[in-house]
């Protein structure tokens, strides 16, 4: 009768890379009213009434703000229906995407 010899098994657990994350940020311009991106924050990023107070006045100060942070396919989709939304009524409303480092 043959020797069986059995090698122990060893479990190699596949490691899952996080997936990399993106910034939408809100471009400030002269020309949308206050009222109406806060309008928009709140709707399309569930934010409160005063995350996206200050959200918009920050943008407006300084240029820029960051909204949220989200995964690539999120963060661009956010970010397109938000200047959609100030397209449609007119509005110059910019949203962005860029990598987080």
């Amino acid at each position: 009768m043959p020797e069986i010899t059995t090698k122990p098994r060893t479990k190699v657990k596949p490691q899952t890379e996080r997936p990399k994350l993106y910034k939408v940020i809100l471009i400030n311009d002269d020309f949308t009213p206050r009222e109406f991106v806060v309008t928009v924050l709140k709707g399309e990023f569930k934010l409160s009434e005063d995350q996206a107070h200050r959200i918009m006045i920050t943008a407006h100060r300084r240029g820029v703000c960051v909204v949220a942070v989200f995964t690539k396919d999120v963060a661009e989709t956010k970010a397109t229906r938000a200047t959609d939304a100030g397209k449609a009524k007119g509005y110059p409303l910019l949203f962005t995407v860029e990598p987080e480092e």
